[in-house]
């Protein structure tokens, strides 16, 4: 496993991680080395340029890691294993490349679920998990049946792309403008395959009421309000920190990067 630069920008550096399967794993790197790490994980079909404005409003005084999972963003790989916990060996990879010892982990979406496996795989690494609108969907958590899987891997394969319209639109709450909505389905649809149906696969099928059972450290979901059901909080709400927040749609770090930047410093000051 190697690192190295592929340039700078300001105080940000591009870096690479590579591990087995031709697999390159890129991350942007800013502040200063040695300082306790926050980590950020995308979520599905997106990239970590999505956390480049919230990485902006972010105190000093951290390490803070914008990471590309495998096939999404820059990072590339020809491996065939796209489970959340292969995911979770990717951002492990980083840390250890940066020789981080302690470090809070937020993952976006399908990247919350990237980042409690993290928390799993590094108990003595990582102080705390962050969700970004995640973890809180009951209709893929806890692991679905094998049947529910076959139906909702189904719906993607049948018509990727009216599958992916269908789940921005499940995270667009009422008036959300119609633009965001086209452009994260247009980002989305086009992520790379297979590893973009292959980690559908991987999320229907993670378990994360046995990652949960595994995962000591504490969990803060920063969920939006009118996506949140009263189900999720009775059923994690003695889990998790459930927050709710009212900052736009599921996608809302990109549409209030400095409001997300403050929750996020919030919860780490909070340890």
């Amino acid at each position: 496993m190697t690192t190295t630069s592929s340039g700078t920008s300001g105080t940000s550096e591009n870096l690479v991680v590579r591990r087995a399967d031709h697999t390159t794993i890129r991350y942007t790197a800013s502040g200063p080395a040695g300082a306790p790490a926050l980590v950020l994980i995308h979520g599905w079909a997106c990239d970590r340029r999505d956390f480049d404005a919230v990485t902006r409003h972010l105190p000093g005084g951290y390490r803070v890691l914008a990471v590309d999972l495998a096939e999404h963003g820059e990072s590339r790989s020809t491996r065939d294993v796209w489970t959340i916990e292969e995911s979770a060996r990717d951002v492990a990879a980083v840390l250890e490349a940066e020789s981080v010892t302690t470090a809070v982990v937020a993952g976006h979406s399908h990247g919350a679920a990237v980042a409690v496996e993290v928390g799993r795989l590094l108990p003595d690494t990582v102080s705390h998990v962050i969700a970004l609108d995640g973890l809180h969907y009951l209709s893929l958590f806890p692991a679905q049946s094998e049947e529910q899987a076959r139906a909702t891997l189904g719906v993607f394969r049948d018509d990727f792309a009216a599958a992916v319209r269908g789940l921005v639109e499940a995270g667009s709450p009422a008036g959300t403008d119609p633009a965001l909505r086209d452009a994260y389905f247009v980002k989305m649809v086009v992520v790379r395959q297979p590893a973009g149906l292959g980690a559908i696969e991987g999320l229907v099928h993670w378990d994360m009421d046995a990652a949960l059972r595994e995962t000591k450290q504490p969990i803060t979901v920063l969920g939006i309000r009118d996506l949140v059901t009263q189900e999720a909080i009775d059923r994690y709400g003695d889990r998790f920190d459930i927050v709710l927040v009212d900052l736009g749609s599921h996608h809302f770090l990109v549409e209030a990067p400095e409001a997300t930047a403050k929750l996020l410093a919030d919860v780490m000051r909070s340890g």
